[in-house]
């Protein structure tokens, strides 16, 4: 990336930290998953720079944005990001998000419709059914003891770690995704237990968008279900199923992915 500048805003009482390729081109913000950073779209920015100025940016509590106890809801990340987008003067982005990062920008769609020309979902966090407090505290905690373990391990064992439990990303995925748990922050991962309202955006969302969803068997979130209340709901939504991937859809299937936002 020896072309791309980083730097950060002052939005929603944070510093929140981004890299940007430039260009007169027109904006694309790209928001990352749960323990994730904005470098872990590198992959998928080295394409989208030919034809547009990408925004990779740093959710509060992750990669070199401020770490603040709390405030790690859709609505506090969605305020940052809107936050982002007029502090930098871009000119209603297209929103691209993965899991955690496809939730935010869809809040962002549905709650500041002004900022944005249209939004690309991968796999957000939708669930018909509803977990209870209870689970969603002990998912948090089991993910933050997996955090734990991985910040207390050398760069060499997690690319070990990564390539036996994803055999199939790519070598450009293994330096971002380790940087990122080695960054993150424990407070982070609150985001997991509150009951997100997910279905109050979908009929608010006025913009083109596309949800991508894959195979549940495989770890991803979207179910059949979930999609048909989506496209039922909104008729702004569009559908793309990628076969032979699981929640982390990009990794696993890149060039059906990069395919499929492109013609979008």
């Amino acid at each position: 990336m020896p072309s791309w500048t980083s730097g950060s805003v002052e939005t929603n009482g944070i510093q929140m930290h981004y890299h940007r390729t430039g260009g007169e081109r027109p904006p694309v913000v790209l928001s990352h998953g749960i323990t994730d950073s904005g470098l872990c779209w590198t992959p998928v920015a080295q394409v989208l720079e030919k034809d547009y100025d990408v925004i990779m940016v740093d959710a509060r509590g992750h990669g070199r944005s401020t770490a603040p106890e709390t405030g790690y809801g859709r609505e506090d990340h969605a305020a940052d990001l809107a936050g982002l987008i007029e502090a930098l003067g871009l000119e209603k982005p297209a929103l691209l998000g993965h899991s955690m990062g496809a939730a935010i920008a869809a809040v962002v769609a549905a709650e500041y419709p002004h900022l944005v020309s249209r939004i690309v979902l991968e796999d957000p966090p939708w669930r018909l059914e509803t977990r209870s407090a209870q689970e969603r505290q002990a998912h948090m905690e089991n993910w933050q003891q997996e955090i734990t373990d991985h910040q207390s391990r050398t760069d060499e064992e997690l690319i070990a770690f990564v390539r036996q439990r994803s055999p199939g990303w790519s070598d450009a995925e293994l330096g971002p995704w380790v940087e990122a748990k080695k960054l993150v922050c424990l407070n982070a991962l609150t985001f997991v237990t509150a009951d997100h309202l997910w279905r109050e955006s979908i009929p608010k969302i006025s913009c083109p968008a596309l949800l991508i969803t894959a195979d549940p068997d495989l770890g991803a979130i979207v179910t059949a279900e979930t999609t048909e209340y989506v496209s039922e709901t909104n008729a702004c939504f569009q559908v793309a199923r990628m076969s032979g991937a699981g929640h982390n859809i990009r990794r696993e299937q890149f060039e059906p992915y990069v395919d499929v936002i492109m013609k979008f």
